[in-house]
């Protein structure tokens, strides 16, 4: 198993699960890789916060909360978000999001940011602005 753990963004999962797309052969691989023992992730509640919301827009209440408990089962270490997380969000957000990098996107770094963890698994290329953070594209695990 890896040694240091990899924050997982909501995007894996969902191109996981989701149609044909050109992320989702890589992000499967790398759901495999977790639920085999051989990639260490955790999440935060933000994540599972992010699939409801998506779910219950679509109106597919089941298809979300069934999403967001499998998630759970494979990656049962579930960050919380805390105040101070949001203290920092708030400033990550000020600074980043006038160069495109998301609100959510921000919650994640500064979640990251209180567990000392450096390298997130995500599609997302506006995370490669946030210093601190390395982003690991999925499909670039899957070709390595």
């Amino acid at each position: 198993m890896s040694e240091v753990p990899y924050f997982l963004d909501v995007n894996v999962p969902m191109y996981a699960a989701g149609k044909a797309h050109a992320y989702k052969e890589s992000c499967v691989y790398v759901l495999t890789e977790i639920a085999n023992g051989r990639l260490n992730a955790v999440i935060s509640s933000e994540i599972i916060q992010e699939i409801l919301y998506r779910f219950g827009a679509m109106g597919q209440v089941q298809v979300g909360a069934q999403m967001a408990q499998n998630l759970m089962n494979l990656v049962p270490d579930v960050l919380p978000v805390t105040v101070a997380d949001m203290q920092t969000a708030v400033s990550l957000f000020t600074h980043y999001a006038p160069h495109g990098v998301k609100a959510r996107d921000v919650v994640h770094a500064a979640v990251m940011h209180t567990h000392q963890l450096t390298h997130i698994i995500s599609t997302d290329k506006h995370f490669d602005q946030i210093e601190g953070i390395t982003r690991v594209d999925p499909q670039t695990m899957f070709a390595g």
